[in-house]
């Protein structure tokens, strides 16, 4: 029986308990339980605590808007790309620069600053990050004021990306075009020969210095430029990570683009891995535009797994599919890849 204490009986005494001793109060019995409850707590820590589990960083799915257009048709809006993207439950958007409803060349105008800001209004409406601006610019050429040109317009981009709250955008390193015709360059595997007069070490030098002219601008509008294993000095590992260490600078990282390294690709995917700040995820559904690659998504999720990387994979379906059907295939495939 439990004794409430306003029940028991007033008695006075000197130090002798006044409880029968077959009798529990109140107060031994909630002791008990708090001593029970504590030897029980200590067993269920002691048993919980060997090791916490550290939650892996996740990485973010994105849809390159490249998916939807690849050139060869009616250019896809940007505001359907992000439809597409937020119906898909995929948190990001890569812009190709191109497939933007303003002119590619000519300078920013009042009407061209609002498109972009009824773009990114859009984005946010619908939940999407805007997360990367593919750009094309060329700084292989040896009139230095055709470079000049193509400095200035990565500036104008920069400030694009800017106004558009996007973090990076992609470089190209630019190339030879010894041959112009790109189905052509893509029938060569991506090999051009050097221009006549000139070596190969002019082209890293002009390189270098374009974009030394551009990464003050980036820094200043807080934008990554991401160099893309692309077509020209680029095309391997060795002319891309000479570029980075040659410059090192941490506004400046690699654009690791899975399907532009056609022969062997794991092992250079492996070799730019450390470098990489954002990532183009290639797949071909319906059979490639211009070459189609077998990707083993699992293995490159390692080998960015590997290389500590934590950002952004942004799927560019590259197949003759129809976008509508291949790109949510395509995204279930790297969604259970970096899962």
């Amino acid at each position: 029986m439990i004794q409430s204490a306003c029940s028991a009986p007033a008695r006075i005494g000197c130090g002798m308990s006044t409880e029968p001793t077959h009798m529990i109060t109140r107060r031994s019995f909630f002791a008990g339980l708090a001593g029970a409850g504590a030897a029980a707590g200590g067993a269920f820590a002691q048993a919980a605590s060997p090791r916490a589990i550290e939650p892996r960083p996740r990485i973010k799915l994105g849809i390159a808007s490249y998916s939807y257009w690849h050139f060869r048709t009616e250019k896809v809006p940007i505001e359907r790309v992000i439809d597409r993207a937020a119906r898909l439950g995929v948190e990001g958007v890569d812009i190709l620069h191109r497939q933007m409803d303003i002119p590619e060349k000519e300078p920013l105008t009042a009407a061209h600053r609002a498109y972009l800001q009824r773009l990114k209004r859009h984005a946010f409406r619908n939940g999407i990050d805007l997360i990367c601006l593919s750009i094309h610019q060329d700084f292989v050429d040896p009139d230095p004021a055709y470079r000049r040109q193509q400095i200035e317009h990565t500036h104008k981009c920069i400030e694009i990306a800017y106004e558009l709250g996007v973090p990076c955008i992609r470089l190209n390193s630019g190339r030879w075009n010894t041959i112009p015709d790109f189905d052509e360059l893509m029938k060569a595997r991506g090999i051009e020969p050097v221009l006549p007069g000139h070596a190969e070490d002019d082209g890293f030098r002009w390189c270098m210095d374009s974009i030394a002219q551009c990464l003050p601008q980036a820094e200043r509008c807080g934008v990554m430029l991401a160099l893309e294993n692309h077509w020209g000095l680029t095309r391997d590992p060795n002319g891309l990570l000479r570029i980075l260490e040659k410059m090192d600078s941490p506004w400046l990282g690699a654009l690791m683009d899975t399907g532009n390294f056609l022969e062997n690709p794991y092992d250079k995917l492996a070799r730019i891995a450390p470098r990489t700040v954002f990532v183009q995820a290639k797949t071909y559904p319906g059979g490639g535009e211009w070459y189609t690659l077998d990707l083993d998504y699992r293995r490159i999720a390692r080998i960015l797994s590997d290389a500590g990387y934590t950002g952004y994979v942004s799927l560019e379906m590259e197949g003759k599919e129809d976008p509508e059907t291949a790109v949510p295939k395509s995204i279930e495939v790297l969604r259970k890849a970096f899962a």
